[in-house]
């Protein structure tokens, strides 16, 4: 009987290969969704996710949907609750700021959230992971910031409901 100690190496090889294109696949669609077309003249490029969010009423809604395959991917590679916390909130941000029009398109082609979430995934992967006390930190500053931001855009919401009141009531 032949020692069955090869296909062990043989599943770990296709495990580590899996792996591997589940990553690639995550980098791609990132690619897409913030680099895949260059501006001419320009060190910047753009991606699907900009461009769908200047369709009025779903397309930002439609780019982070699709953003969320990168989420799924790392849920299915097990990567560390953290990460995929960090990788939600990135979303999270792309999705509330692309709400805001010419704005939110903006910050997108900036903040570039699937990259992100790409790279954090790859880091993830490539590394054994252990929780640091910087990897909490940066959540805490990405919820305090986002709050922040939150709340100053209801701020702004609200004094701009009230001056067009006024304006309207004189």
């Amino acid at each position: 009987m032949a020692d069955p100690a090869p296909h062990r190496a043989s599943d770990s090889s296709d495990s580590t290969h899996q792996r591997e294109t589940l990553v690639e696949t995550a980098e791609l669609l990132a690619k897409i969704l913030d680099t895949s077309l260059k501006i001419p003249g320009r060190p910047l490029s753009v991606g699907l996710g900009p461009l769908l969010g200047l369709i009025p009423e779903v397309g930002d809604m439609l780019a982070n949907l699709i953003g969320t395959a990168i989420l799924v991917l790392a849920a299915r590679l097990h990567v560390p609750e953290i990460v995929l916390a960090q990788m939600s909130l990135n979303l999270l941000i792309n999705g509330a700021v692309g709400a805001i029009p010419i704005v939110g398109d903006l910050f997108s082609i900036w903040f570039k959230s699937h990259a992100r979430n790409a790279q954090l995934l790859r880091r993830a992967t490539a590394q054994p992971y252990r929780e640091t006390r910087q990897a909490w930190l940066y959540m805490v500053c990405i919820i305090g910031g986002t709050v922040v931001l939150l709340l100053l855009t209801i701020g702004a919401v609200l004094w701009i409901v009230i001056h067009l009141w006024n304006a309207i009531a004189q």
